[in-house]
Order: C-alpha cells, then sequence, then structure tokens
C-alpha cells in the first residue's frame, strides 16, 4: 500500500504511461506508453502482463467489439485484429502532429484527439470516428486533446483541452457529436494541468492533474467533493476497472521526472473500491 488505501498495480517506468481502458469481456487493463509506442495489457487476478509494440506513437488503445484494438496513432486511426494483424481505418499523416487521448462513445464511435508534439496552439482538433471510418471534426483548433467521457445517461460528454485548464461540458446530438461547449469547471486554482479523466456511475468526474499529484472528483455541478493524492507528480488518466467496476486505475509519467525522487512514476497505480464506474463500450468497428 502506498498511501490512503492506493496500491501499486503494475510498477514500471513508463515515459508516458497513459489511457487506461477496461476490457471486460477479458477482464483485463489496456493502457499506452504513449512515446514508446507500446499497447500494455495487465490481468489483475493472475498478474499476466502482456506487451504489444507499434508502429507509431500510439495515443489511445480500445478494445473492439470484434476483438483486437482500434488505436490513434501518429498518423490516423487503426485497427488490430485479435491475431495482431494492422490495418488503418482513417489515415490522415500531418508533420509534427499526433493522436492523443480517445473514448468510444456509447454509439460505439470513437471520439480521438491530436496534438502537435510542440504543444502549437490550436493546432489539434477532436474528431468523431463512425465504425465505417467517416470522420466528424467536433472541436477544431484545440492545442492538447486529452480527457474524454459520457455521463451516466449519455446527454453530456466531458472534455478536456489541457491548456485551457478547465474540464467542458457539451451536450450529446441526435447524430452523436457534441454541441454548447461550455465550462463545468476552472481548474486554474489546483495545482498542475487537467489531463485523463473518467465518469463514474453518480455522474461525477475524476480528472488526473498532470504536474498535481492529485486525481480529483468533481460532483456534475463542477464542485470538488474528492481528492486522491497520487505518489507521483504526473498522473495522466483514470479509469474504473475490476470485475465490478469499482477499483480507479491511475496511469503516471516518468518523463521529466527524477528515478531517484519519484521511484514510482511510470508505474500503474490502484484505488481499491474507490466508487462505481461505468460500463465502457467497445468500438463497433
Amino acid at each position: 500500500m502506498v498511501a490512503d488505501g492506493l496500491e501499486i498495480a503494475i510498477r514500471a517506468r513508463a515515459d508516458l504511461g497513459e489511457g487506461p481502458t477496461w476490457d471486460p469481456a477479458a477482464e483485463r487493463l489496456i493502457w499506452v506508453d504513449i512515446l514508446a509506442s507500446r499497447i500494455n495489457l495487465f490481468d489483475p487476478a493472475t498478474g499476466r502482463r502482456t506487451v504489444l509494440p507499434t508502429e507509431q506513437h500510439v495515443g489511445a488503445a480500445k478494445p473492439r467489439a470484434g476483438g483486437g484494438f482500434v488505436v490513434n496513432l501518429r498518423d490516423g486511426i487503426g485497427l488490430y485484429d485479435e491475431a495482431g494483424g494492422f490495418s488503418w481505418l482513417r489515415h490522415e499523416a500531418v508533420p509534427g502532429r499526433r493522436g492523443n487521448d480517445a473514448a468510444v462513445a456509447p454509439d460505439g464511435a470513437l471520439w480521438a484527439g491530436t496534438m502537435y508534439y510542440d504543444e502549437k496552439p490550436g493546432g489539434g482538433s477532436l474528431v468523431r470516428v463512425a465504425p465505417d471510418g467517416a470522420a466528424t471534426v467536433l472541436l477544431p483548433e484545440v492545442t492538447v486533446s486529452n480527457g474524454i467521457g459520457w455521463s451516466p445517461d449519455g446527454s453530456l460528454v466531458y472534455y478536456v483541452d489541457t491548456p485551457t485548464r478547465r474540464v467542458d461540458v457539451l451536450t450529446v446530438t441526435e447524430d452523436g457529436g457534441g454541441r454548447d461547449r461550455r465550462p463545468l469547471v476552472d481548474t486554474a486554482e489546483f495545482a498542475g494541468f487537467p489531463d485523463g479523466l473518467t465518469v463514474d456511475a453518480d455522474g461525477c468526474v475524476w480528472v488526473a492533474f498532470w504536474d498535481g499529484r492529485a486525481v480529483l472528483r468533481f460532483t456534475p455541478e463542477g464542485k470538488l467533493d474528492r481528492v486522491v493524492e497520487v505518489p507521483a507528480s504526473r498522473p495522466t488518466a483514470c479509469a474504473f476497472g475490476g470485475p465490478d467496476l469499482t477499483d480507479l486505475y491511475i496511469t503516471t509519467a516518468s518523463v521529466g521526472t527524477d528515478p531517484g525522487a519519484e521511484p514510482l512514476a511510470g508505474s500503474v497505480l490502484v484505488l481499491p473500491g474507490a466508487g462505481q464506474g461505468l460500463p465502457q463500450p467497445a468500438f463497433a468497428g
């Protein structure tokens, strides 16, 4: 145990650990190390760990309904089948740009964000990718597209463009997009920058704070009601997992940290019994 019930799920030194996702079909955690170009699989029941290398930096990997993964890569959206075979679903290479966080919507589409390596202001976007590869730009001119998650009834979607230091909320439209973007909470009063997020069964939004050493839980009204302190300065994202979706997994990054001062930077941590998560849909493509 680390502190306040937090435990070490995976001791690692990931450069940029990100995107934890519970795969209920396989009862395992999926997470990525973006800069190492690796998809990581972890079975908490057995402790088994598997690493799947990718050809490019991988911002996110999510399960597919038919098996395998959909991935947000440097040059677009790709598909891996169960045997490891790869194909492009949407190839759109832009020099200096890469895929970052992504999430699967209740309708089975992928919401995928991009950013420039140098964090060029307004250089990224948030795009909805349908199962057939058709893409719709939802938010143009974002900088570091990050956390995405839906309310329990699917009527709202929460979103982070990290440099804004806000968690925003949009109303979901009939065609599966979003409108009326507005702030849920301005996080400037808190240490660090908002990064990845997840939504629990109460509709509360859990947000990892890069350089903030914490995951914060906000009510649907935007009020802070819980703080989980993290023994690493750069928590990146969080997700509920385990058979009952009650364990909160937290990914961290080691990039830019001192291993002597932060031995757990890059590890995956878990807070058992943190709350009740929501089942995450698989990509329908």
